[in-house]
């Protein structure tokens, strides 16, 4: 038996010397296949460790799930999903704002302070031990990971709404960014859009008029002669008082949303890596090709 186990362990060593070496050369020659093993393996670890987290997060009974609804949340009255809202706002300012003119019947508000974790740099434990992801997380009810079930979602219209600037956008990107990641079914069912707030509010005697691009602003200063009107950049969210806020902005009446959608995900799932993630020089090359395709940059 021992003369056995010996020449086992020499053939074993054999075969792993001969594997290694023809992988080896094989892997040489073809790169690409290389650099996919890698790249699905990295995927499969990134998933493990996002499940083994969600799972530790629950043993636990965390703040997430021992607190039930966030406390900032100012939560709706309708119960059914199809007909409710939730509005995910830019500081408390805003969301002060988006609370006083809001419809308390359908319409839910959740603001966040600052920037949440870009999502497609740290750690799935680190993600999901933040604050402001558990507080996202709590209210949408779809949970994460293997508890993940979009048929809980408490709203079917998550509606992100933040400044009309550089800062705004980023929040924005980085909430898209998390939503894909962590719970793209969201998407896929049609749940997530992006207010549209107005850029400009012109006021001439009693009429006021909102513009929600420059195109407007120049056909509004033109039709009215360009004399005797007051025009207010809005700059924040903040800066609308509540009524202004829904009027332009929270009222399904006047309102405009943009639904997101994934019309090419392997493309999607490329650019999120791109631009969200930790390859700089990648990032880098793709800003240089693109920079003068930018209009309107806010800076």
């Amino acid at each position: 038996q021992t003369k056995m186990r010996l020449g086992n362990s020499n053939v074993r060593g054999i075969v792993d010397s001969l594997v290694y070496s023809s992988l080896t050369e094989y892997f040489e020659e073809h790169p690409k296949t290389l650099q996919a093993i890698v790249e699905k393996a990295m995927a499969a670890a990134r998933a493990r460790e996002a499940a083994r987290a969600a799972r530790d997060l629950a043993r636990r009974k965390s703040t997430l799930e021992s607190t039930g609804l966030p406390g900032k949340l100012a939560d709706c009255q309708e119960r059914d999903p199809a007909k409710s809202e939730l509005y995910i706002v830019e500081g408390d300012s805003a969301g002060g704002s988006a609370k006083q003119g809001r419809d308390r019947k359908f319409q839910a508000i959740l603001p966040l302070r600052g920037k949440i974790l870009n999502v497609e740099k740290a750690s799935a434990h680190k993600i999901l031990k933040n604050a402001e992801i558990q507080a996202l997380i709590s209210a949408i009810g779809t949970g994460v990971g293997d508890n993940f079930d979009v048929e809980r979602a408490r709203y079917h219209h998550i509606i992100l709404m933040t400044d009309a600037d550089v800062d705004g956008a980023h929040i924005r990107t980085l909430l898209l960014t998390f939503f894909y990641r962590y719970m793209v079914e969201i998407i896929e069912k049609g749940y997530v859009y992006i207010a549209q707030p107005p850029l400009y509010r012109i006021v001439r005697g009693k009429q006021v008029q909102y513009a929600y691009r420059e195109e407007e602003l120049h056909k509004i200063i033109s039709e009215s002669g360009e004399k005797g009107l007051t025009i207010q950049r809005y700059k924040g969210l903040g800066e609308m008082n509540a009524e202004q806020l829904w009027s332009t902005t929270m009222d399904p009446e006047n309102r405009i949303l943009k639904q997101v959608r994934i019309e090419d995900a392997a493309y999607a799932n490329e650019i999120f890596e791109k631009l969200m993630g930790k390859n700089v020089d990648a990032r880098r090359d793709f800003i240089r090709r693109h920079a003068k395709e930018v209009n309107n940059l806010d800076i």
